[in-house]
């Protein structure tokens, strides 16, 4: 019997069923070791030594696989085709050999395969080898190096700069490139600028658009016409002359078609196009890869999503062209195929592209065997690989001059320009999408048929205004474009990295667009500032190239880490002693295009605008940082970072008196904090209990509050009444999740913060009952219902808890991810969501229904006397079994040793 290990349980019944009898396949449900989470798990000072300890959710997976080891023959390691694979397989088999499971006569080999086909299983079969221990270190090489980065730099953010969640070494870098695209456009003064558009018809009444170009034979450039007023002027002047064409001007262009898919361009692609994140995009892709249900068999439908390589496979190629021949014909069949290569520098890293497995299986075919979000991947996979084979499109690109005749308008020029394409080529299939197009690009549609000479009549002449684009912000698409530009990160992390930033809450995504929130300016500023080379892009760039170099036996791993701790070592060394008022100050300064904009006035916008003496900086508090007056205590104004400057200037004014609260008699205040507008009910006493304070509302105006309201508020949580079955009081509140009512600590949440004002005990009495569960979570109407779970065991529902969105599958709860919209998410996503936690908690997906068994039709005397006689027998061997233990216990006694020292605990593993 041979043991084979690989990663999922679905590739492993799927290979299982490909290899048949003999062969024992089994899933390591992906890494088996790791870095524990504590300090000590990397040793510089001894070499690098990594201590490595078994995730606790691996050890029922390596047990299975360890049992299934005894008696086998050989143990064939199956994981993935990259660098992570190899050291999932090099871990399993360092776990299996701390269990001395793996004998000396047992063989071990490493096969690896790019697609999940019968074929391409058993080829790999044939052709194993041993583990490439170039490949493991160089993934062991970028495992210490985000450790280091992490647990060494993380304290220091801690220290320094509270409030900081962690940094990263290529999560860092990414969240630079966010926060300094968004410093650009704070700092962007747009520019205005002119043009005039004309539409002319010809004599056969088709429309012409056409932008003025020249001037008196000046050609103009994009700032030519720079106000209204010259606008206005030559349009008029040009309303006043004839129009007729000058010139046309022919070129022959020709455009190629994109290399099949990599990783990275997937996820650009699948944004642009689908509008997946490049999580989402990465999970659909697993699932196409590991196969789905096709008349009875599970087939994998696309090569492995994790690569760098663009080239095809012979008979892939060979494939392809034969489907574009059958499909399009001959004329779009480039004469030879098309070859596409990629300079990888680790020949063993060269995978083939993404690609479908059988070209022959066209979207439509699929379109009945998979989720509507998979059918659309796996069409634009296929599209893009099938495009890759196809002949050239070939485009004739048009100019036009118009000149302006007559005594007024002459020495006038507009110009037409158009794209005809005379041969579609592989347009026909497919065509690659844009991140940002510039919204002043021309036109380029068809122009109709002129001749030089020819008169033209004036439609229309319209002067029109713009202003200059601060740059976009980054979507998921231009973020991973522009990382694998700069040679930063892997593909296969990107969507890891996308994930984290928004985890920490260091940017969000608005309208598809990354914004730097409040503690990702923060953490970058003070990284430029005090650890500058390691947020730079060189720098990054230069380590995944070193990293590369490992994998290719170019240089040694230990070699890279001890190059790299030393300098970094001496720069977290040197911020020991720096103090709180030093990163200020250097903050303030990095910040402050975007703190401090400048005012309309030409004043000092660092000058507070409540007190007019202090001036305004970073301050640091309990929950973060925010702006305040350096005059403090005679001045507290303070404004929250990312506020806008012009409304915390109109709310400087002095703390509002509301009046008396009658209970207390104390004065009530409206004051405006660090966080937010506020009530408070009197004044501190000097060393004695603080004033109580309520938060205004979220979407309650500071300007509309008045004393009744304010008396409202203060007087929250209140009393709705007594509960008619316990006779103990319910009370109504706003809490840091929004208003409440509560009974003897369970909770349920009521709509808007108007009710907890004026809830009734019946209303009351009514969310309370709908409250279930620990804790109170009130048992709301799902948002979606996705429908039966594929595996069966009940439907898939979105719900909106206490803490968020999230879906739910009997008894497990999965949050959804920053960055899906509740409303919009998927089936496939929340499968996988599902299966992600109940991995997690070790919860097991409810079962399916079976029908229940039909009875036997045995006679009920029978029946009993056989269970008599079960239970007779069952406590027969029950007493033998207790005679032999007590047996056993006399042997053990007499034979007893003195009693020994227990061994030492095994040391966790190092390497």
């Amino acid at each position: 019997m041979d043991v084979v290990v690989v990663e999922s349980p679905a590739k492993a019944k799927t290979i299982g069923k490909y290899l048949g009898p003999g062969y024992t396949v089994l899933a390591s449900f992906g890494h088996v070791r790791d870095l524990p989470s504590k300090d000590g798990s990397v040793l510089p000072d001894e070499d690098f030594a990594m201590t490595y300890l078994t995730d606790p959710k691996s050890a029922k997976h390596l047990k299975a696989i360890a049992d299934a080891m005894k008696g086998a023959d050989r143990l064939i390691l199956a994981t993935d085709p990259d660098r992570e694979g190899e050291a999932i397989s090099w871990h399993v088999l360092e776990a299996l050999k701390a269990k001395r499971v793996v004998k000396k006569d047992v063989g071990v080999e490493r096969v690896v395969f790019n697609e999940i086909t019968k074929r391409a299983i058993l080829a790999a079969m044939q052709q194993p080898r041993e583990i490439d221990m170039d490949l493991v270190n160089a993934q062991q090489a970028r495992r210490a190096l985000d450790y280091l980065v992490g647990f060494t730099l993380s304290p220091v953010l801690w220290r320094k700069l509270p409030g900081a969640r962690s940094a990263g070494r290529v999560q860092s870098v990414a969240l630079r490139l966010i926060v300094e695209r968004e410093l650009e456009i704070e700092k962007f003064v747009a520019r205005e600028y002119w043009s005039i558009r004309a539409v002319f018809r010809t004599e056969a009444g088709e429309e012409v658009e056409a932008r003025l170009t020249q001037v008196d034979g000046l050609r103009l450039d994009k700032f030519a016409i720079a106000n209204e007023a010259q606008a206005l002027e030559l349009a008029e002047r040009a309303a006043r002359g004839a129009f007729q064409v000058a010139g046309i001007e022919t070129r022959q262009t020709q455009r190629r078609p994109q290399p099949p898919f990599i990783t990275s361009t997937l996820q650009q692609e699948a944004a642009r196009k689908l509008g997946f994140s490049a999580k989402q995009t990465m999970q659909v892709a697993q699932r196409l890869y590991e196969g789905t249900d096709i008349g009875g068999e599970t087939v994998g439908l696309i090569t492995y999503m994790r690569t760098d390589g663009v080239q095809l496979a012979a008979e892939a190629v060979d494939a392809i062209r034969g489907s574009v021949r059958d499909t399009f014909g001959n004329a779009f069949l480039p004469s030879r195929p098309r070859e596409w290569s990629t300079k990888a520098k680790n020949a063993q890293e060269a995978h083939e592209a993404i690609r479908p497995t059988d070209v022959n299986r066209t979207p439509d075919d699929m379109k009945r065997v998979l989720s509507a979000e998979q059918h659309r991947l796996y069409d634009l996979i296929w599209k893009r690989t099938v495009a890759s084979q196809m002949e050239n499109a070939r485009l004739a690109q048009t100019g036009v001059d118009i000149a302006v005749d007559g005594a007024t308008g002459a020495g006038l020029t507009f110009r037409a320009n158009g794209t005809v394409v005379e041969f579609p080529g592989f347009l026909k299939l497919y065509e690659e999408g844009q991140d940002d197009r510039n919204k002043d690009d021309e036109d380029e549609s068809r122009l109709p048929k002129m001749r030089e000479g020819q008169p033209l009549e004036r439609e229309n002449i319209e002067p029109k205004q713009h202003f200059t684009d601060p740059p976009p912000r980054f979507s998921e698409a231009s973020l991973v474009k522009k990382l694998e530009e700069l040679g930063i990160g892997r593909p296969s992390t990107y969507a890891s990295i996308l994930s984290v930033l928004q985890e920490r809450d260091y940017v969000r995504l608005d309208k598809k667009r990354f914004i730097p929130d409040d503690k990702g300016r923060l953490v970058t500023a003070f990284l430029i500032n005090f650890f500058e080379r390691y947020v730079q892009f060189d720098f990054t760039a230069m380590l995944e190239g070193e990293l590369d170099d490992i994998s290719a036996a170019k240089i040694n791993w230990k070699e890279v880490l001890r190059r790299f701790w030393t300098d970094f070592h001496a720069a977290v060394e040197e911020t020991k002693d720096l103090r709180i008022g030093e990163v200020l100050d250097a903050l303030n300064e990095f910040l402050a295009p975007s703190l401090f904009p400048p005012r309309e006035d030409g004043s000092n916008p660092r000058t507070c605008p409540k007190c007019a003496i202090g001036e305004l900086s970073l301050r640091l508090g309990k929950f973060g940082a925010f702006l305040g007056c350096s005059n403090y205590p005679d001045c507290k104004f303070t404004r929250k970072l990312g506020g806008d400057p012009a409304d915390a200037e109109a709310q400087a004014g002095e703390d509002r008196e509301l009046g008396i609260d009658p209970p207390t008699g104390e004065m009530i205040w409206l004051k405006n904090g660090p966080y937010g507008p506020y009530l408070q009910l009197g004044e501190p006493v000097e060393k004695g209990q603080k004033p109580k304070r309520v938060s205004l509302p979220k979407g309650l105006e500071p300007a509309t509050v008045e004393l009744p309201l304010a008396i409202q508020l203060m007087s929250l949580p209140r009393v709705v009444g007594n509960h008619p079955e316990t006779g103990s009081p319910i009370n109504a509140g706003l809490g840091r999740y929004g208003p409440y009512v509560e009974h003897e600590k369970k909770y349920g949440r009521l709509s808007d913060w108007r009710e907890a004002l004026d809830v009734g005990l019946n209303r009351a009495v009514s969310v309370l009952a709908e409250a279930k569960g620990r804790g109170g979570r009130t048992a709301a109407k799902p948002l979606k219902v996705l429908g039966e779970h594929p595996d069966g065991g009940g439907e898939v529902q979105v719900l909106d808890g206490r803490y968020g969105a999230y879906v739910k599958h009997g008894k497990i709860n999965a949050t959804i991810t920053k960055g899906i919209e509740p409303t919009e998410i998927t089936m496939d996503q929340a499968v996988q969501l599902i299966a992600e936690r109940a991995e997690k908690t070790g919860k097991k997906a409810p079962a399916k229904k079976k029908a229940a068994p039909r009875k036997a039709a045995a006679k009920k005397p029978a029946a009993k006397k056989a269970d008599a006689s079960k239970s007779v027998a069952k406590k027969a061997a029950a007493s033998k079994s207790v005679a032999k233990k007590a047996a056993a216990s006399k042997s053990v006694a007499k034979k007893a040793p003195a009693k020994k020292k227990a061994p030492a605990k095994k040391p966790a593993a190092k390497s």
